[in-house]
C-alpha cells in the first residue's frame, strides 16, 4: 500500500516563553479522562474531540458550532515494538498556545500569522509510549503521533482516518504515480472504492472540510486516501508499507481545514503546520511569468528559444522554460542571450538522471555553471520514504546552488513551499498539456489542488482547439483563478500577440500574492478571486455555467481612486474596458457561457490610461509613495501611502509625523514590514527620513533597512519613539529591485508604527 505579528499569547498556566518564534505556554497535566474536547483560539471556530474507548482505542471527531462535520474516526499507529491501536492507558495532558508569524516567497498570502491551541495526550502500552498531539486553529484541526523512544523506530502502518457523512457532496481525484488524476464531483459515500489524491474536499451541510497532510520529509512516507465505496471513511495510506527512522519520531500532520468555502479556500493550514524555511536569504528567489514553447512549438533549436526570449523580454516576463529536447551545446549561448535581455533560463531534467549524489553533482553544478536560474524536474512519481529522502537531498542541494525548482510528474507538495521557498510550483494536475481543457474541471481546481500549493497548469492557451470547451475569457481568467509562483503560460508568441488586450493584462498580472480573497463560486460551477500584490489588485476568474453577469463590491480596494482594466469575452472576441473606480463602487462584468475574465486595478494618477507594467522603470525623481509596490508585507493592516499606518483598514492613518516634523509624502508601515519596487537598474539613489510615527502613544523600537537586490545598502540602527527623524540614504547604481524593510529591532513589534518620511528616488 502504498492577526498581527508579535501578538501576546494568553496563558493557560504559568509564564509564556518564546522559542524560535513559537509562544510556549507552561505545561500542566490534566486528570485522567476518556474524552477531551479541544477548542481553538477564537469563538465559533472548529472543535476537536478525542475519545479513549474501554478497550483503549482512540478516535477523533470534529464539529463546527453545534454540528458534527467529522464523526468518530479511528486513530492509532503500529510499530515493530508496539501497536498503539488498542490497549492504551492515558497518563498526562499538556496544553500550550502556538503562535507563529512567517513570510513566504510564493503563494496566496505571503505574510501569515497563525495561532493554534495545542494539546498533547500521552499514552502508554506496557513499557512503550505514544503521544497524540492535536492542534486546533480558526480554520481547522490537525493531529500527529509522536513516538518518544530513542533508537530506530519502524512504523508498519496507521489506523488514521476521517469519517465524513456519506451523503456529503465531494470533489475527489483518483491517485496515480504522477498525481494527474481528473477531479470528479461525487459524494463521500458514492465515490468508487480505491485510492484518492490530496486534498479531498467535502460539503457537510454547508460546512466545507478539506483533508490533507503536512510536514513531510525523509523520516516518513507521504500518503494517499484509501476509500471503501458506500462509506464516508477516508483512511491515510502511506506510500511505504514500512518506514524506519531515528527516534524520537513525529509523524506528518493529518489535517482538516473546516469552515465555509471562503475560509477553506483561503486557508493556509497546510503551510502553517509545515516546518519553517530552511533558507535564510531568499532574495535570489524570483516568482514571475515564464514563456514556454513545448506545448505548442516543442523545443528544436537555439534560434527558436531565442525568439521566446525576445518575446519574454518585450513583455517583461522573468524567464523561459527550455523543456525536453534541448542540447547542452547551445544552452550557454542561450543563457548569455537571456542575461543580456534580463530573461532567466529554466532547464528541464528527468529525475532518473538526478538520483545519486554523483549524478546531482554533475548535472546541477553544470546548470549552475551555465548561469541558469532554475530546473524543472520531471517523472518523480511516488511519495514513498526513499523518494522523500531524495527530496530532502535535492532540495538542499538546489538551495545551496541558488537554483529555483519546478517538480513535474510528482505528487502534490504539502507545505514544501514554506520549508523550501525556492520551490516555485509543481504539476500534480491534469493540466493544459493534456489538451482537453474543460470548464467544469477547471473550476474544481482552485478549491482543491491549487488551494494547497502552487499549481503548474500551464494556463491561457488560446490556440488550443477541440475538445477544449472554454472561451478565451475563461482561458484568460485562469491567470487570476490559478496560483503559481512561476506561471508558465502555455501558448506561443504568435497566439499571444494576436490577443493584444489579453497579453497586456498578463504582463501586468503578478504571480505571487500578499492577499487572496474568494469573491464567490462553487467547485464545478465557477471560481472568482481578488488577489493583491503590493498596491495592485487582480480580479477575475472562470465559469462553467451559462452566460451571466458577475458582480462584486470593491470595498476591499481601500480609499482613493483606482484605475481598472477589464478583459472579458465579447461578441467578436476579447474586449477591454477601462475606467476609474472607487471602493464604494460595484464591479459588474458580463460572462459568456463557460467564460471568464481577468482585470487589473491600480491606484489612479491623473491622465492614466493603463496600469503600469510590472517592469516599468521609474524615471526622474519620483516619491516612492507614487509608485506601485511589487510586494507589500506589513505587520499590522496595510502599508499606507502618504499616511501613517493607522489601524487595520486601508486609508485609516493620519498625516505622517516623526519627532514633531510633518511629511506630506512617504510610507506608513508597521514592523515587520517589507516593500519591494522594481527599478530595472534605472536609479542611482534612495533618500528618506525615518522614525516612529508620533501617533504612537507607547514606546516602540524599530530598525530601517534599505536593500538592493537582497544586499543591505543602508541600516538606520535602532530607532525609538520620540526621536527626531533620521536621514537614510542608499546608493542604487545597477539595482534591479529595491526593498524597504522595517524590523522590530528584536524586542517584539508592539507600537512599531514606522514612517519612511519623504522617501524618494533619483533616477535617469
Amino acid at each position: 500500500m502504498r492577526r498581527r505579528t508579535g501578538i501576546t499569547t494568553s496563558l493557560l498556566l504559568g509564564c509564556a516563553l518564546t522559542l524560535g518564534g513559537i509562544a510556549v505556554v507552561g505545561a500542566h497535566p490534566a486528570s485522567a479522562a476518556s474524552s477531551w474536547t479541544l477548542a481553538g483560539p477564537s469563538a465559533g471556530g472548529p472543535t476537536a474531540t478525542v475519545t479513549l474507548s474501554d478497550s483503549g482505542s482512540l478516535a477523533i471527531s470534529a464539529a463546527k458550532g453545534t454540528a458534527t462535520v467529522i464523526s468518530s474516526s479511528p486513530l492509532g499507529i503500529s510499530t515493530s515494538s508496539a501497536s498503539f491501536t488498542s490497549g492504551l492507558a492515558f497518563t498526562t495532558r499538556t496544553d500550550r498556545d502556538v503562535t507563529e508569524s512567517y513570510t513566504t516567497v510564493t503563494g496566496k498570502q505571503r505574510t501569515r500569522s497563525n495561532t493554534f491551541k495545542e494539546t498533547t495526550l500521552a499514552f502508554t502500552k506496557g513499557s512503550a509510549a505514544m503521544n497524540l498531539v492535536v492542534r486546533v486553529s480558526a480554520d481547522g484541526i490537525a493531529y500527529r503521533y509522536v513516538l518518544p523512544a530513542s533508537g530506530t523506530i519502524t512504523v508498519n502502518g496507521e489506523s488514521s482516518a476521517w469519517n465524513i457523512p456519506a451523503s456529503s457532496p465531494a470533489w475527489l481525484a483518483p491517485t496515480g504515480l504522477d498525481d494527474q488524476g481528473a477531479w470528479n464531483e461525487t459524494t463521500a459515500g458514492g465515490a468508487a472504492g480505491g485510492q484518492y489524491s490530496m486534498p479531498a474536499l467535502f460539503d457537510v451541510g454547508g460546512t466545507f472540510v478539506q483533508l490533507a497532510e503536512s510536514d513531510l520529509s525523509g523520516r516518513y512516507a507521504g500518503s494517499d486516501f484509501d476509500h471503501s465505496s458506500g462509506t464516508g471513511r477516508y483512511s491515510y495510506a502511506p506510500w511505504s508499507g514500512s518506514m524506519s527512522s531515528a527516534g524520537p519520531l513525529s509523524t506528518p500532520w493529518r489535517t482538516a481545514a473546516i469552515g465555509d468555502l471562503k475560509t477553506v479556500t483561503e486557508s493556509r493550514l497546510v503551510d502553517d503546520l509545515a516546518p519553517p524555511s530552511k533558507i535564510a536569504d531568499t532574495s535570489w528567489i524570483k516568482p514571475g511569468n515564464v514563456a514556454w514553447s513545448w506545448l505548442t512549438d516543442g523545443v528544436d533549436s537555439l534560434s527558436q528559444q531565442e525568439q521566446y526570449i525576445d518575446f519574454a523580454a518585450a513583455n517583461g516576463w522573468s524567464a523561459i522554460l527550455v523543456d525536453a529536447g534541448f542540447s547542452d551545446s547551445w544552452i550557454p549561448t542561450l543563457v548569455s542571450y537571456g542575461k543580456a535581455r534580463n530573461v532567466g533560463i529554466i532547464v528541464w531534467y528527468d529525475s532518473s538522471d538526478l538520483q545519486s549524489q554523483t549524478q546531482r553533482d554533475t548535472i546541477l553544478n553544470k546548470v549552475k555553471g551555465w548561469g541558469a536560474v532554475g530546473v524543472k524536474i520531471d517523472y518523480v512519481f511516488d511519495d514513498n520514504q526513499n523518494t522523500m529522502k531524495w527530496y530532502d537531498a535535492i532540495l538542499q542541494q538546489t538551495a545551496n546552488l541558488h537554483l529555483m525548482v519546478n517538480f513535474h510528474g510528482a505528487q502534490l507538495p504539502k507545505g514544501m513551499q514554506r520549508t523550501w521557498p525556492h520551490v516555485m510550483t509543481a504539476e500534480a494536475v491534469f493540466g493544459a498539456e493534456q489538451k482537453k481543457n474543460n470548464a467544469k474541471f477547471d473550476t474544481i481546481l482552485p478549491f482543491t489542488r491549487n488551494s494547497v500549493s502552487s499549481m503548474d497548469f500551464t494556463p491561457v492557451t488560446f490556440s488550443m482547439g477541440s475538445p477544449r470547451n472554454t472561451t478565451d475569457g475563461h482561458e484568460l481568467g485562469m491567470s487570476v483563478a490559478f496560483e503559481s509562483g512561476w506561471q508558465h503560460y502555455g501558448d506561443n508568441p504568435g497566439s499571444y500577440n494576436a490577443h493584444p488586450d489579453a497579453l497586456k493584462l498578463l504582463d501586468r498580472t503578478p504571480t505571487a500574492w500578499d492577499q487572496t480573497i474568494l469573491l464567490g463560486g462553487r467547485p464545478a460551477q465557477e471560481a472568482w478571486f481578488a488577489r493583491r500584490a503590493g498596491t495592485r489588485w487582480s480580479i477575475g476568474g472562470i465559469s462553467a455555467l451559462n452566460a451571466k453577469t458577475f458582480s462584486t463590491p470593491l470595498s476591499f480596494l481601500g480609499t482613493g481612486q483606482w484605475f481598472g482594466e477589464v478583459v472579458t469575452d465579447g461578441s467578436g472576441g476579447l474586449v477591454r474596458t477601462a475606467k476609474t473606480y472607487a471602493s464604494t463602487d460595484t464591479l459588474s462584468v458580463p460572462i459568456a457561457t463557460r467564460g471568464g475574465f481577468a482585470s487589473v486595478f491600480c491606484p489612479y494618477t491623473a491622465g492614466m490610461t493603463a496600469c503600469p507594467s510590472l517592469t516599468a522603470k521609474p524615471s526622474g525623481s519620483p516619491y516612492v509613495s507614487d509608485l506601485s509596490a511589487q510586494t507589500a508585507a506589513n505587520g499590522w493592516g496595510p502599508a499606507e501611502k502618504d499616511l501613517s499606518n493607522g489601524g487595520d483598514q486601508p486609508g485609516d492613518g493620519k498625516a505622517l509625523s516623526i519627532g514633531g516634523t510633518a511629511f506630506a509624502k512617504g510610507l506608513g508601515v508597521h514592523a515587520p514590514s517589507t516593500l519591494t519596487y522594481y527599478l530595472g537598474g534605472n536609479c542611482s539613489q534612495f533618500t528618506a527620513s525615518v522614525g516612529i510615527d508620533d501617533e504612537v502613544l507607547a514606546p516602540g523600537t524599530v530598525d530601517f533597512q534599505v536593500l538592493g537586490d537582497g544586499k543591505v545598502l543602508a541600516d538606520s540602527g535602532t530607532v525609538t519613539k520620540g526621536a527626531a527623524a533620521k536621514a537614510i540614504t542608499g546608493a542604487l547604481a545597477g539595482v534591479q529591485t529595491l526593498t524597504l524593510k522595517v524590523t522590530d529591532a528584536g524586542d517584539g513589534n508592539a507600537h512599531d508604527h514606522a514612517d519612511w518620511g519623504g522617501a524618494r528616488l533619483t533616477c535617469a
